[in-house]
């Protein structure tokens, strides 16, 4: 009798992170938003995006310094002329060109902070979520409770791309993702331990630590055991996003520690991906040949 052999049949595809990263977004319903063009507030678990037709004119997150740490920090603005500036306007944005009205900062330097507080706000706005985002439609309103005319304008008339308040274009959605994928690539290249981004910081005890640049040596003295990279980020008037790459080369070079266990990653890190099955070994881990062939292993690995 001849037995005959079958080929054994191909693998289910599988869904990998990246590649639903790369098609439906890091969120679905920012992507859907900005294919209907809608205007209103996306709010996520660490954070707001503010859009208009569809386009993301602003970010907000505790996480990220604002407008007014960005613009004072370093003495580009005095501290008494922005709360002034704030205090008739109620509104950063408005209070910003409020500021450039006056000639107390040069339209450039705003639109540089602003695009720069945005991209660093919307990084952590659009990090991995344990909860679903709210959608709230509708134009942005003044402090007073009105609608904003340049948000909404007369019956018939074409509305703006953008608050009237911006100094820069307002991002396209795909442009916003693809930069913050870029900063996690670029992140995890250097350290891919996430724990540092959030944990209280502590320097290791290693006794002779390698050369450190200015910027790196500048946040490792602040490094006490209490305070964070954002709190860091805040103190120096510096981008969030910035400090996290000084953190983590100094966790690589050993310098830092990591910091304690933080809490498990959600079930679903990307709202658009499939989580891929267990591997086949975790499936049999019970079966008496599989322990066999492990400890076989583990013995052969000890020789």
């Amino acid at each position: 009798m001849t037995a005959v052999r079958t080929p054994p049949p191909p693998r289910l595809p599988v869904r990998s992170r990246s590649e639903g990263r790369g098609r439906g977004g890091l969120s679905p319903m920012l992507t859907r938003l900005a294919a209907e063009r809608a205007t209103g507030v996306l709010v996520r678990e660490r954070g707001t995006l503010h859009l208009a037709d569809g386009l993301v004119v602003h970010a907000e997150s505790p996480s990220a310094p604002g407008l007014d740490v960005l613009l004072t920090a370093h003495g580009l603005l005095g501290a008494d002329d922005w709360g002034a500036a704030l205090a008739a306007t109620g509104d950063p944005a408005r209070a910003g060109r409020r500021l450039v009205d006056a000639g107390r900062i040069t339209p450039g330097a705003l639109e540089l902070c602003q695009l720069s507080a945005l991209y660093d706000a919307a990084y952590f706005c659009l990090a991995p979520s344990s909860t679903p985002g709210r959608f709230r439609y509708g134009a942005p309103a003044d402090p007073d409770g009105t609608a904003d005319p340049a948000a909404t304008p007369p019956s018939g008339a074409a509305r703006p791309a953008a608050p009237a308040t911006l100094m820069f274009r307002p991002l396209p959605v795909a442009a916003l993702e693809r930069e913050t994928v870029r900063r996690r690539d670029l992140l995890h290249r250097i350290w891919p331990d996430p724990r540092p981004d959030e944990a209280p910081l502590t320097v290791s005890a290693r006794t002779a630590p390698p050369a450190l640049t200015r910027r790196q040596r500048t946040v490792l003295d602040r490094v006490d055991g209490v305070r964070t990279a954002t709190d860091i980020a805040r103190e120096l008037g510096r981008l969030a996003f910035h400090t996290l790459v000084d953190v983590r080369r100094l966790a690589a070079a050993g310098v830092l520690d990591p910091g304690r266990a933080t809490a498990p990653p959600p079930a679903h890190p990307y709202e658009d991906v499939v989580p891929a099955p267990p591997p086949r070994a975790e499936l049999l881990s019970s079966d008496p040949h599989v322990t066999l062939l492990k400890r076989l292993r583990d013995a052969l690995e000890a020789l």
